[in-house]
């Protein structure tokens, strides 16, 4: 198991997020120009929750900092799906039944994907960041590793988050990241507001799935969740971690990618993202310029 030690990320983190607020993060995308592309993932619902099909670029309206933006680029469903599953392995997850859910969630998340085809990293923290198994289309070595990790020692949830999106946004295809966890954090440098910017700026739409705790009880996660473009889902039975695990892999798997050129200012831009008969929509909140040069992926 590789050891991926978040704290040199985070303090860079800190020092940009020092000067520019919440929005200013480190090692993300940047544009030096209007040429370049912001490009956003959309899920929407219909009323009931199932994911929209069949939409179009005409559908779908880009307000980037309340400016409208045209589409220059508009993608449906096709690709394959890359999913990195974050696991909570601190010693707080020893209570049952939150190891017990975990792994549920986590066979449940590999079971709804393509295996050979879509792909899956599997990632444990407790104080630092572990890669348990690299990226792979083959998900049995996924399924033993979850299973071979003791939960112990203390947490570093936000860290762990902001540096697991990092190495997901170099990822081919529809991308998410899934993070089960208790949702205590004992010693994490990052705030949840700084990680849901980190996530947002890179396109990274976060799914927490907290086990054994009640869904209201974590404002901060389930707001990380939103502003990055993902869900926050409560698991307290396995009928729940079913539930949790087919719904974010539906909404990865039907994300529309738009790609609109962005503002060249340097700071943080909000992104509102409309469409027409006002379905339920998620996507990231914003995107960062700087004037560093630009990071192509």
């Amino acid at each position: 198991m590789r050891v991926l030690d978040p704290r040199s990320t985070a303090l860079a983190l800190l020092v940009m997020l020092a000067v520019w607020d919440l929005a200013a993060v480190a090692q993300q995308p940047s544009f030096k120009s209007s040429a370049e592309r912001v490009t956003i993932a959309v899920v929407a619902r219909d009323r009931h929750g199932r994911p929209i099909t069949g939409l179009s670029a005409s559908d779908f309206e880009i307000l980037d900092d309340g400016q409208r933006r045209s589409i220059v680029d508009f993608q449906i469903a096709g690709s394959r799906v890359s999913v990195a599953l974050l696991l909570d392995t601190s010693g707080s997850m020893k209570l049952p039944p939150k190891f017990e859910l975990s792994t549920d969630v986590a066979n449940l998340l590999l079971a709804s994907l393509s295996e050979g085809v879509d792909e899956a990293g599997l990632f444990t923290f407790d104080k630092v960041l572990h890669l348990a198994h690299p990226f792979t289309t083959e998900f049995e070595p996924i399924r033993s590793a979850v299973h071979s990790t003791p939960p112990f020692g203390s947490t570093s949830l936000y860290d762990a988050i902001a540096d697991t999106a990092q190495q997901l946004s170099t990822r081919p295809g529809r991308r998410a990241l899934v993070v089960v966890t208790d949702g205590v954090d004992t010693s994490s440098l990052l705030a949840p507001a700084q990680v849901s910017a980190i996530a947002s700026s890179i396109d990274m739409p976060v799914y927490v799935v907290a086990v054994g705790i009640a869904p209201d009880s974590h404002g901060n996660l389930s707001d990380l969740a939103r502003w990055s473009g993902g869900a926050f889902y409560g698991v307290a039975t396995p009928a729940d971690s079913s539930l949790a695990a087919r719904q974010i892999v539906m909404d990865v798997r039907h994300q529309y990618l738009l790609a609109f050129e962005p503002d060249a200012s340097p700071g943080w831009h909000r992104i509102e993202v409309r469409a027409r008969q006002r379905p339920t929509l998620q996507a990231r909140s914003g995107y960062w310029v700087t004037d560093l040069p630009a990071v192509t992926r």
